[in-house]
């Protein structure tokens, strides 16, 4: 595809050279949890990324690249000009005065805040739901392993407590590999909707090394919600009175437990497993 095609410049006619610009003043400010609470938008790097995004119902704002690197995201510009993206072209100092990695990829998107709420989660677990509960997770790699997991085994969605990392953080974004995309993942007040979720008939457990089942012989075919604690602390003692049950992952090695994301990934295909998963002609 040749980048000059009128299509593909349609809003880029100039290049942004300058990071005073007050467009990039304000894309800047995206990089601050401050800064996206305020303008109800984040900021997402690389071509995956907004691949994702443009195959979403989470269409970006904008979509800016960078001048000399073009060639590198041809196929990207195309596929967003065709969706109405606006597209704008930057310089490599303003690509880098945007973005969050040391070696900036060479597009970048403006996309807005995820449209969930809580109820809809509920609305989702009724039947057959599969949630994952976040109480504290403080690590933007492990939340964004855990939403990868949830995305992986098609739960329902994700609930994230109070205390937990930003989901727009740039290191979250990164890790969940595009699968904030692909799911409800909201922000709500677990002693509100854990008791909620149980008053709809819908069973909530989590990981407990004492006084737990084993994870192999709880029940996961019924609608479920499964909290995920903190990294050092785990399932707060407020919430811990909101669980119904406590679950422990069996290990025969000398390891005393796994990492959260770990547990979560475990905990999340057994569940999988007890549903009647099937593999295609393709796994």
């Amino acid at each position: 595809m040749d980048i000059k095609d009128p299509l593909v410049n349609r809003g880029a006619e100039t290049i942004i050279s300058s990071v005073q610009n007050p467009r990039i003043k304000q894309w800047t400010e995206l990089q601050s949890r401050k800064g996206r609470e305020k303008q109800g938008r984040f900021l997402i790097e690389g071509i995956h990324l907004v691949q994702e995004a443009l195959r979403s119902d989470l269409i970006p704002e904008v979509v800016a690249y960078s001048d000399e690197r073009a060639e590198a995201c041809a196929d990207l510009l195309q596929e967003a000009a065709e969706r109405g993206v606006e597209l704008v072209q930057v310089t490599e100092a303003v690509l880098a005065k945007c973005t969050d990695t040391q070696t900036p990829q060479p597009v970048f998107a403006v996309v807005p805040k995820l449209p969930w709420r809580a109820a809809d989660l509920i609305s989702a677990s009724e039947q057959d739901g599969l949630v994952v509960v976040i109480d504290g997770i403080q690590d933007p790699g492990n939340l964004g392993t855990i939403i990868r997991s949830a995305d992986a085994v098609g739960a329902s969605g994700v609930l994230l407590g109070k205390g937990t990392v930003d989901l727009y953080n740039p290191k979250t974004v990164r890790s969940t590999m595009g699968s904030l995309f692909h799911l409800p993942i909201v922000q709500g007040d677990l002693a509100q909707w854990l008791p909620e979720a149980a008053s709809r008939g819908i069973q909530v457990a989590a990981t407990r090394l004492e006084d737990a089942v084993s994870l192999y012989d709880y029940d996961f075919r019924r609608p479920t919600w499964f909290v995920i604690g903190n990294e050092g602390q785990g399932v707060s003692a407020e919430v811990q009175q909101l669980v119904q049950c406590h679950v422990r992952i069996p290990m025969q090695g000398r390891a005393e437990s796994l990492n959260a994301a770990m547990a979560a990934t475990v905990v999340l295909f057994e569940a999988m497993r007890q549903r009647g998963f099937k593999p295609n002609n393709n796994s």
